[in-house]
C-alpha cells in the first residue's frame, strides 16, 4: 500500500496520494465505503500518516487522512459515477420559471437597453447587459437548487463551517493562509451539475456532504459552495470571489468577532450588495471565544453597522438579511443556521429573488440616465419664441410694412387725380411696373446679422429644450439642434424671397373703380368748366363767369378730396394686407425652423419620455421617474 513521501509537495498532490492511500476497492454510487471506519492507532496507515506528519518541517501542517477526509473522497468519486450511471432516458431538472412581475421586468430592461445604445455608452450598459444575460442563464438551469455561497475574510472560520454544514471535512481548514484556494462546492441531491458548471467549478472539486438521510430530507436542493477569503493577498482568489458572487443565489457572509466591522467587507461587499438582502445571511462566528454578555454586544454592534450600511435586516417578519451568531468550532447555533438553511432552500424562491434584486441594482446604476428633477420637454412658449426669433432673422415685420406701403402707393395711383397721376408717372419712369418695392440685395453686415439670430435662436431653444435632461439625452438635442441649423440661414433667405409679397399688384377693393369714375368725372368738370369759361372770353359764348368758375372749382377741389377719402378708407385693407404678408412670411420660417430643428430635437425628446417610461417599468415599484 502507498505511503505519504517524506518532502513537500504541493497540495493537489497531497490530496491525490491521500486518496489513493485511502482507496482500498471501488465505491459504491450511494457513496458508501467499506474502508469508512477509523483505523486503528496501530494501523501502518496511522503510523505512516503520524510519520509523514512528523517528517515535515518546512512549518506548513500536514493534512491528516482521517475517517471525514475519506468519507469525503468517496463521496466525490460517487458524484463522479452519478452522470455516467444514469441512462440516456434519464430528464434534466426542470428550469427555473419566474413570475409575471419579473418576466415583464426582465423584458423592459432588455427593451431599455435596445432602445438607449444608440445614446449611452457601451459601458454604462454593461451591467444592466450582464444581469440579463446571467438571468436567461440562471432561468435555463434547475429551479429545484439554491447555490449558496459562504465568503468571508481570512480567518474567519467559514471553511470551518462549511465543513459543519456538510457534516464532512470537506474543505481545508488550518492555520495556513490562504487555506482556501479555490472554489469547492457541495450539493445534497442530483442535477445540480448545470449550475456548478456556470460557477466554473471542476470536477475534482465538487463534493457530497455526509450521507444522512436527515441531512438529505432538511437541505434537498442545496448546493453550497466554499468561497476563497474575499481580503486575500492573492489576486486571484479575490477575481473569483467577485465573479462567483455575481453568480450564485444567496451569500452567508461569515465575519469573526475581530474583523467584524473591516472597511473592506463593509465598503466593497455589504454596502453595494445591500439591495440583496433577502438573500443573505449574515454569521457571527467564533462566539465561543467571547463571553455570552460580550457577543450579544458584539452582535447588536454588527446589526447597527449592517444597517448603517443599508441592509435591511429580516426582524419581525419582515424581508431582510438574516443575521444569527454561532460557533462552528463547537456546533453551537450550526443547527439553527441548518433549519434556516432547510427553509430558506425549501422557498426555492431565492433565484428568483436574487434576479429581481440584480435588476434593482442596475436600475439603481441607471438612474442618473433616465431619472431627473425636474420637468423637461420644450414648452409652447419657447417654440413661439423660436418661431419669434427666425421671423425677426428674415424680417417679417419689414416685409409686412413693405406690403402696407405698396398697397397704399397702389391705392394712390389708383385714385390720385389724372394731374398727379400724370406727375407721378413722370416721375417713376424705370421704376418697376409691378407696384411692389424693388428688391434690395442685403449687404454683407446685413446678412452676417441675420445669421448670427439664427445661430443664438437654435442656441437657446437647444438649451431651454435640454434644460434638465440627463447628460446624454442633452447632448443628443443638442447635436440635433445644430445639424438642423446646418443652411437653415439660407433656406430662410430664400423664403423670404419667395414668400414675402405676392407676385403682380395687390389686389384692389371693389369701390376702387367707382372712385375712378368720380375722379375721372371731377377731371371732366375741371376740363368743361375751363373750355367754358375759354370760350366766354373768345367772345362763342356767353358772358356768365360763375357756371364756369364753379365747375372749375368743384372738379379742383373735388379730385384731391376724393384722393384724400381713398387714401383714408385704404388704410385698413393695407394695413391688413401687410398682416398678411407678415404673417404668411411668419409662418413659412415658423415651418422652416420646426421641420430643420423643432422636429429632430422633439423626435430626441420622444425617445426620451420612451426611454424613461420604459426605465419605470424595470423599478420594481413601477412608479413613475421624474
Amino acid at each position: 500500500m502507498p505511503t505519504f513521501a517524506p518532502t513537500p509537495v504541493p497540495r493537489a498532490t497531497r490530496d491525490a496520494d491521500a486518496a489513493a492511500l485511502k482507496r482500498p476497492r471501488p465505491v459504491e454510487p450511494s457513496g458508501a465505503t467499506e474502508s469508512s471506519q477509523p483505523p486503528s492507532p496501530e494501523s501502518p496507515e496511522s503510523a505512516d500518516s503520524s510519520e509523514s506528519a512528523e517528517s515535515w518541517d518546512d512549518g506548513l501542517i500536514a493534512r491528516r487522512v482521517t475517517e471525514a477526509t475519506a468519507a469525503a473522497l468517496a463521496a466525490e468519486r460517487a458524484s463522479a459515477l452519478e452522470s455516467s450511471s444514469r441512462g440516456p432516458g434519464s430528464q434534466s431538472p426542470a428550469p427555473l420559471a419566474y413570475d409575471g412581475k419579473l418576466r415583464s421586468r426582465l423584458d423592459a430592461l432588455r427593451e431599455l437597453v435596445g432602445l438607449s445604445r444608440t445614446r449611452l455608452e457601451s459601458d454604462t450598459l454593461a451591467e444592466a447587459g450582464r444581469v440579463l444575460d446571467e438571468a436567461a442563464a440562471r432561468r435555463k438551469l434547475s429551479g429545484r437548487h439554491t447555490v449558496v455561497a459562504i465568503a468571508g475574510a481570512t480567518g474567519s472560520g467559514k471553511s470551518q463551517l462549511f465543513n459543519a454544514l456538510a457534516g464532512v471535512a470537506i474543505s481545508e481548514t488550518g492555520v495556513r493562509r490562504p487555506t482556501t484556494a479555490a472554489p469547492i462546492a457541495c450539493s445534497w441531491s442530483d442535477g445540480a451539475a448545470g449550475l456548478i458548471d456556470r460557477l466554473g467549478i471542476p470536477g475534482r472539486l465538487r463534493r457530497r456532504p455526509l450521507q444522512s438521510p436527515e441531512a438529505e430530507a432538511q437541505l434537498r436542493g442545496l448546493v453550497l459552495v466554499d468561497l476563497p477569503d474575499h481580503d486575500s493577498a492573492a489576486v486571484e482568489h479575490r477575481k473569483q470571489v467577485d465573479r462567483i458572487l455575481k453568480l450564485v443565489d444567496a451569500v452567508i457572509w461569515v465575519v469573526d468577532p475581530e474583523k467584524y466591522a473591516d472597511a473592506v467587507l463593509h465598503e466593497r461587499y455589504l454596502r453595494p450588495m445591500a439591495g440583496h438582502a433577502e438573500v443573505m445571511f449574515v454569521v457571527l462566528n467564533q462566539v465561543d471565544r467571547l463571553p455570552e454578555e460580550a457577543a450579544d454586544q458584539v452582535l447588536d454592534d454588527l446589526r447597527r453597522l449592517l444597517d448603517e450600511d443599508g441592509i435591511a435586516l429580516g426582524e419581525y417578519g419582515e424581508p431582510g438579511a438574516t443575521v444569527l451568531a454561532l460557533s462552528a468550532l463547537t456546533g453551537n447555533g450550526v443547527g439553527e443556521l441548518r433549519e434556516l438553511l432547510g427553509q430558506f432552500v425549501a422557498e426555492r424562491g431565492a433565484a428568483a429573488r436574487r434576479v429581481s434584486a440584480d435588476v434593482d441594482a442596475a436600475a439603481a446604476g441607471l438612474r442618473p440616465m433616465y431619472a431627473t428633477g425636474r420637468r423637461v420637454g420644450l414648452s409652447e412658449e419657447a417654440r413661439d419664441e423660436f418661431a419669434a426669433r427666425l421671423a425677426d432673422a428674415v424680417g417679417a415685420t419689414a416685409a409686412g410694412e413693405a406690403a402696407e406701403r405698396a398697397w397704399l402707393r397702389n391705392a394712390n395711383r389708383a385714385c390720385g387725380t389724372p394731374w398727379l397721376r400724370l406727375w407721378r408717372w413722370y416721375q417713376s419712369r424705370g421704376e418697376s411696373t409691378t407696384g411692389r418695392i424693388p428688391v434690395r440685395t442685403a449687404q454683407p453686415d446685413e446678412e452676417a446679422t441675420a445669421r448670427q439670430r439664427v445661430e443664438q435662436a437654435v442656441r437657446t431653444v437647444s438649451e431651454r429644450a435640454s434644460a434638465g435632461l440627463p447628460a446624454p439625452w442633452a447632448q443628443a438635442v443638442r447635436e440635433a439642434a445644430v445639424r438642423g441649423s446646418q443652411g437653415l440661414s439660407e433656406a430662410l433667405d430664400e423664403l423670404a424671397a419667395r414668400a414675402g409679397l405676392p407676385p403682380g399688384r395687390p389686389p384692389r377693393p371693389g369701390w376702387w373703380p367707382a372712385a375712378v369714375l368720380v375722379q375721372a368725372a371731377m377731371t371732366l368738370l375741371q376740363v368743361l368748366g375751363g373750355l367754358w369759361l375759354f370760350g366766354q372770353i373768345v367772345g362763342v359764348m356767353a358772358p356768365n363767369l360763375w357756371v364756369p368758375v364753379l365747375l372749375m372749382v368743384c372738379g379742383i377741389i373735388g379730385g384731391p378730396l376724393v384722393e384724400w377719402g381713398c387714401r383714408m378708407a385704404a388704410r385698413g385693407p393695407a394695413r391688413r394686407y401687410g398682416q398678411e404678408a407678415e404673417r404668411r412670411l411668419r409662418e413659412a420660417a415658423a415651418g422652416c425652423g420646426r421641420a430643420r430643428v423643432l422636429d429632430p430635437v422633439a423626435a430626441e425628446l420622444l425617445r426620451y419620455r420612451e426611454v424613461r417610461e420604459q426605465y419605470g417599468r424595470v423599478v420594481r415599484n413601477g412608479a413613475a421617474v421624474g
